[in-house]
């Protein structure tokens, strides 16, 4: 191998493990700032005992998980069983490959994004890892060989096929304004006006936030662990390490798919000065300056979640099924249809043109 070839591959293994390490360690405090938010939303004590403001109980969860007993059902299925917890958490790290979460870095002569890889079908990448998730929700239920985590399993492949349609429906609507399935692309495409403030973008936007929140199970959407009716759901048989793989999957995809929205309809990175402070001569202030753009939105993504969680009580299943099929999806297609309409025949008829494109 030459000497580029090494050290390309030397960045591309430090590179994973910054991602590894990052978002494990994201989750792990996301879990400590939403029990937080919740008891000051809901007017109760939170975790406070863990180090000073509670701010070492995700530690100590991890220790008390990492050293409960690991138990496994005599009739499950013990290959899938094990498995199960893998395939939910790997696709949920995979997300991170593709999303830009800064403007590039200058090191050594070298210009180094901050990405770990820019594919020219970022987006079809990650609806296709997205998919693979449920795999991991419904063997774990199936493989467990339990009546209520089998149900479990049952409305996670019934729930996340359906509202897959209207979140690839709705990706589509940056997709059409960038011309481009590259996220790269898509966060230069909003150097102006964020994809938000852009007619179909707004709709495309809601249409997302409520399709991605059913996506990874969360409340109000969470009926694949609904505690009244299945005791715990595909998860009920899982104990110790196996079923912190679950709960770190599902809170890593909340992160990813917040991180996906900033990304496509929020600006990504961008934000005032950074293009200034590029242009400039500054890159790396610029970089560090959009890095923390990129935070501060997805923080915003993720506050507003939990809010979500604190305030909606949970929708019966024929509820969440009737939003999916008869309110997401006609809104989705039509929205997808306007845009095209928009971007295709209207790009130079005056304002117009520069609203859709």
């Amino acid at each position: 191998m030459t000497d580029n070839v090494w050290i390309r591959l030397l960045i591309i293994i430090i590179q994973g493990l910054v991602v590894f390490l990052i978002t494990t360690t994201a989750f792990a405090y996301l879990t400590l700032f939403e029990r937080r938010l919740l008891a000051r939303l809901q007017n109760r004590v939170g975790p406070n005992r863990a180090g000073p403001d509670g701010f070492m109980q995700p530690l100590a969860d991890a220790i008390k998980l990492f050293f409960k007993e690991d138990i496994v059902p005599d009739e499950a299925d013990k290959v899938v069983y094990t498995v199960a917890p893998a395939l939910a958490m790997i696709p949920a790290i995979l997300l991170f490959a593709v999303i830009p979460v800064g403007a590039p870095l200058r090191l050594f002569g070298r210009s180094i994004p901050l990405q770990f890889t820019d594919v020219n079908v970022g987006v079809l990448f990650l609806l296709s890892v997205t998919s693979i998730g449920v795999y991991g929700i419904t063997l774990g239920g199936w493989s467990s060989n339990n009546k209520y985590s089998m149900l479990g399993g049952i409305r996670s492949s019934a729930q996340l096929i359906s509202y897959e349609l209207a979140l690839g429906l709705s990706v589509m609507v940056p997709v059409m304004l960038a011309s481009s399935l590259s996220l790269s692309a898509i966060v230069d495409n909003q150097h102006g006006w964020w994809n938000i403030f852009k007619p179909t973008g707004l709709v495309a936007f809601g249409i997302f936030w409520l399709a991605s929140t059913a996506e990874v199970v969360r409340a109000p959407f969470d009926l694949v662990e609904a505690e009244q009716e299945l005791v715990g759901g595909y998860n009920t048989e899982y104990s110790s390490m196996k079923f912190a793989l679950f709960f770190m999957a599902e809170y890593i995809k909340l992160i990813a798919v917040s991180a996906i929205g900033v990304t496509l309809f929020m600006g990504g990175w961008r934000g005032p000065g950074v293009d200034l402070l590029t242009n400039s001569g500054y890159p790396n202030i610029a970089a560090l300056v959009s890095v923390g753009y990129f935070l501060l939105k997805l923080l915003l993504f993720l506050f507003v979640s939990v809010w979500i969680r604190a305030t909606l009580p949970r929708f019966k299943y024929n509820q969440l099924m009737d939003i999916g099929w008869k309110r997401l999806l006609p809104i989705s297609l039509a929205t997808v249809g306007i845009t095209a309409v928009g971007a295709v025949l209207l790009q130079n008829a005056g304002i117009l043109g520069r609203l859709f494109g």
